[in-house]
């Protein structure tokens, strides 16, 4: 590790001057992309401020590290940061030199952007309640951390097509989404014995997929023989001509899924027969004494070890404030076992909370973010900050909310909203129960904003599917749509899957009336 940071800081020097260049305009936006996205940087839409994503392993985190994550926050004048869709955070709105600094002390900590974006494997996603999951097969916790490792140790050698996501979900509601991602593994249990299951060439964005199975079981030790098989199929078949076909989807849809699954064993084979990449790993379990409470909660969660909770803190658009989460971190000191997992809806649960603990991370938490699932709603950064980003999204998403709060509607009829703002999918949108992406559309001889709903995605195991497109809702007008779908469903007395199941003919009587 000592090398590695040793040549990350040496990295960064170099990417100072580029840095620099790019600041006199001696270097143009898409040249600065091509090295600073493996940095885990990018130019915001100013192109005069910069992002920089650091990432967390798999969400996994603790008190201490959240209040590194402040203090720089506070260093840097940033009053909030950004929880991302891969359990990473996002630092916005800052001058290169900052950026710089960011990733010094990052180094230091042991906090990484490397490989945060461009063409490198990104953070292994997971469940975010494995470990303490009722439904789970087991806790896949160790597996991920060693491909996070695996990824880190080599991060600077990578010459990647394109990005390679890696997830990890140790139960069937697919919390770390396996089955969309490029190489996923979901926890199973056949015989009393653990497996993983294998997913491969999954990929939301343009032209999303759901991934196909591989056709058996895998030994757990084996995790790393299989990341390093996609790995170098992907450098060996991906596509380095057209980007939007630089995706192992791309390769499956070129090969077909038999001769793919074909050629990936190949690739299996050949690592299996050069490297010793078996896999050991230790668990760690907490034997804290719980205690039950009776209470019920939206945001409660009751874990498989008796007594014991997590509970779930969604800050609105994922945007966290720093002198908030700076009083529930000084609130959390001294509790025992205290495990902090990011998510892959830009919230955080707090692990192993007796049941007196629980109450009062609730009561503490209590409208600091949000308490319905419309308020637990996702969203991307969107505009005005990201690049390549399309309309709005935080903006919308907020414009949701507010409208809720003055129609007084506290009810939990819809799902979360999972709002894009570009096609890019950075908010699960195609997956989803209510999603939305960006775009601009001709309305009336005029250019509007525009976003285009997708209803009853799911990234369930054995109901994973994309949503379907019904049409292009004016970004000024979802707020309202939302209301009258939140009322037609009431009515009803039924959830809102029921009632696209049993009454698509009046979801689509109500969207024609907000088409564009």
């Amino acid at each position: 590790m000592k090398n590695l940071k040793e040549k990350l800081l040496g990295e960064i020097e170099d990417f100072k001057e580029l840095g620099d260049k790019f600041l006199k305009g001696e270097v143009s936006v898409a040249d600065f992309k091509k090295v600073s996205g493996g940095m885990g940087v990018y130019s915001e839409r100013s192109k005069k401020e910069f992002m920089i994503r650091l990432r967390i392993p798999s969400g996994i985190t603790n008190i201490e590290q959240m209040n590194w994550l402040c203090d720089i926050a506070e260093k840097y004048e940033l009053e909030k940061f950004h929880l991302t869709t891969r359990e990473a955070v996002q630092y916005h709105n800052l001058s290169i030199d900052k950026v710089f600094n960011i990733m010094k002390d990052g180094i230091d900590n042991d906090i990484y952007s490397r490989g945060g974006g461009g063409n490198y494997p990104r953070n292994v996603a997971m469940s975010p309640l494995s470990g303490v999951d009722r439904s789970e097969a087991f806790d896949v916790t160790p597996y991920a951390l060693a491909v996070n490792n695996h990824f880190l140790s080599k991060i600077t050698t990578y010459k990647l097509p394109r990005k390679l996501k890696v997830s990890f979900s140790s139960s069937n509601d697919d919390l770390g989404h396996s089955s969309v991602a490029d190489l996923g593994f979901l926890a199973v249990v056949k015989d009393d014995k653990k497996y993983f299951k294998v997913y491969m060439g999954g990929g939301l964005g343009r032209n999303p997929k759901v991934g196909i199975e591989y056709d058996e079981f895998i030994e757990p030790s084996e995790v790393l023989y299989h990341v390093e098989a996609i790995t170098n199929l992907f450098i060996n078949e991906g596509d380095y001509e057209n980007r939007n076909k630089a995706r192992i989807r791309y390769i499956v849809e070129r090969l077909g899924e038999e001769k793919f699954v074909e050629v990936y064993k190949e690739y299996l084979k050949s690592v299996k027969d050069t490297e010793e990449l078996d896999l050991e790993v230790t668990l760690k379990e907490c034997a804290k004494q719980g205690n039950e409470i009776n209470i019920k909660h939206s945001r409660l969660y009751e874990q498989k070890q008796k007594g014991l909770y997590s509970v779930y803190f969604h800050p609105i658009g994922g945007q966290i404030y720093v002198k908030e989460l700076r009083n529930l971190l000084d609130n959390l000191k001294g509790i025992e076992c205290l495990e902090i997992r990011l998510t892959m809806t830009e919230g955080i649960y707090f692990r192993n909370l007796n049941g007196e603990e629980a109450k009062k991370v609730l009561d503490f938490t209590q409208d600091l973010g949000g308490e319905t699932a419309i308020e637990q709603s996702v969203s991307c950064i969107g505009v005005p900050i990201c690049q390549v980003g399309i309309l709005e999204s935080q903006k919308t998403l907020n414009n949701i909310i507010t409208y809720f709060k003055e129609k007084k509607y506290k009810k939990d009829v819809l799902p979360r909203v999972h709002v894009s703002g570009c096609g890019n999918s950075c908010a699960v949108h195609e997956v989803v129960g209510i999603g939305f992406t960006g775009k601009r559309k001709k309305v009336n001889d005029n250019i509007e904003d525009v976003f285009e709903l997708h209803i009853n995605g799911s990234f369930e195991i054995g109901n994973t599917r994309l949503g379907k497109v019904y049409g292009d809702i004016l970004a000024s007008e979802i707020p309202e749509f939302l209301y009258e779908l939140s009322l037609l469903i009431e009515k009803k007395n039924i959830n809102f899957y029921e009632f696209v199941k049993n009454n698509e003919n009046e979801l689509i009587e109500l969207v024609e009336k907000y088409n564009k």
